[in-house]
């Protein structure tokens, strides 16, 4: 199943050209109803229940599906491997037109799926793996789910405790993993497990694709303060994983696992539309009757810097990407960057609102913001904390040298 650009022009047709083939599919079979977000939406995650949520996916799948079909999911990708071989700007170029035609509820577990675990499966996925995997992870017909963090390692994942034990062919999996986003709904889950008895750090790891339906995986939802269940424990239990499940070798799963990092940094600062917009803050300022307040567009004018800074790395991080570079620390600047503008988008709001962020009194466009607000500090989390990215930055960037790592206990072993 490979997936072929019908009624796009050719792989040779000039960059505006496809531009305009694909604004006219784009038009003719962008999704109008349903998971429609609403323009009010600044939530930074989801809160919605079970169903809502599940017919969330039900639709961005089937619009992944569109796509895979005529041949849009996987321009950049090699033909060999579903793709169209295209380079990196009729992507670039596809995605701005999708972003101003479809206004889809996004959600992160579909963005994990295809941005993250199906390349990172592709960079080191076997045969085996491979063909049982890619197909449906970018059409929409399967999902996965990061299974990283664990309570006593949250950012800090050299030091996961989840262990795999070989068993023939197989590998036993125990363990706990923790604040796993859409794991509810995932078909699968990509984990970094320890396997080497007495390793220590980031040695004597493995990374495991692992079907979440599988005997001894158990999945229970953890409520957030902003009112939804995203993030989910999961329990592993005696849970056989064939070998041939395996990404990358054994022992070197520290190296899987960044790779899968570098892609979700470099997606963390491109989240167009997700909490909240400059131009959804001027709407609110003008729907409180503060536009004209000087405090207000000085802050207005604050964000709107930061929008523009962040476009101008983006292209930026494009060129050196083109050109084949090594992303480096580039994805850990912008996710500070981006946490940091988040952070100043709840602060405007605070200050446009007042009490009625806390009061939902019917008014459409105010309380909303409220979502925003509780859920934006959960980002200088997610995808690594800011003190995670700050020293990446400070060693691969600025070259500094790494924080001392505290004296091991004799029981961690020296390897």
């Amino acid at each position: 199943m490979t997936g072929q650009l019908i009624g796009a022009p050719p792989v040779e047709a000039p960059l505006e050209e496809f531009r305009e083939s694909a604004r006219r599919w784009l038009a003719a079979h962008a999704p109008t109803g349903g998971a429609v977000r609403s323009p009010h939406d600044v939530s930074v995650f989801h809160n919605m229940d079970f169903d809502t949520e599940k017919a969330v996916l039900d639709e961005l799948r089937a619009w992944q599906r569109a796509k895979f079909d005529a041949g849009y999911a996987t321009l950049t990708w090699p033909r060999e491997l579903y793709g169209a071989g295209l380079p990196t700007e009729y992507a670039d170029a596809f995605k701005e037109e999708e972003g101003a035609l479809v206004a889809l509820t996004r959600h992160e577990l579909m963005s994990v799926t295809v941005n993250l675990i199906a390349p990172t499966v592709r960079l080191y996925g076997g045969e085996v793996i491979r063909d049982l995997l890619l197909p449906g992870l970018l059409d929409g017909d399967l999902t996965a789910c990061q299974l990283f963090s664990e309570p006593g390692a949250g950012s800090d994942l050299a030091g996961v405790a989840t262990r795999a034990v070989r068993d023939g062919d197989s590998w036993v999996v125990n363990g706990h993993k923790v604040w796993t986003s859409g794991a509810q709904f995932a078909d699968w889950g990509q984990a970094i497990v320890r396997t080497e008895p007495g390793s220590a750090r980031s040695r004597g790891l493995t990374t495991l694709m692992i079907p979440m339906d599988a005997p001894g995986v158990e999945i229970r939802q953890i409520r957030q303060m902003s009112g939804g269940t995203s993030f989910n424990e999961v329990y592993l239990t005696d849970v056989r994983v064939p070998d041939d499940h395996r990404l990358g070798e054994s022992g070197q799963g520290w190296e899987v696992t960044r790779a899968t990092l570098g892609f979700e940094r470099a997606n963390a600062s491109n989240k167009s539309g997700v909490g909240g917009s400059f131009a959804q803050l001027v709407e609110l300022a003008r729907r409180v009757d503060k536009l004209e307040d000087a405090g207000v567009r000085s802050a207005l004018a604050e964000v709107r810097m930061r929008e523009v800074a962040a476009e101008i790395a983006l292209r930026r991080d494009k060129r050196a990407r083109d050109a084949g570079e090594a992303p480096g620390a580039a994805g850990s600047l912008r996710k500070l960057q981006w946490v940091a503008k988040l952070g100043l988008v709840s602060e405007t709001a605070r200050t446009l609102l007042g009490a009625r962020l806390a009061v939902d009194d019917g008014t459409a466009g105010t309380f909303e913001w409220n979502a925003h607000v509780l859920g934006a500090p959960g980002y200088r989390i997610a995808g690594g904390t800011d003190q995670i990215q700050r020293s990446i930055v400070a060693e691969r960037h600025l070259g500094l040298p790494p924080e001392p790592k505290p004296a091991r206990r004799p029981e961690e072993g020296t390897r």
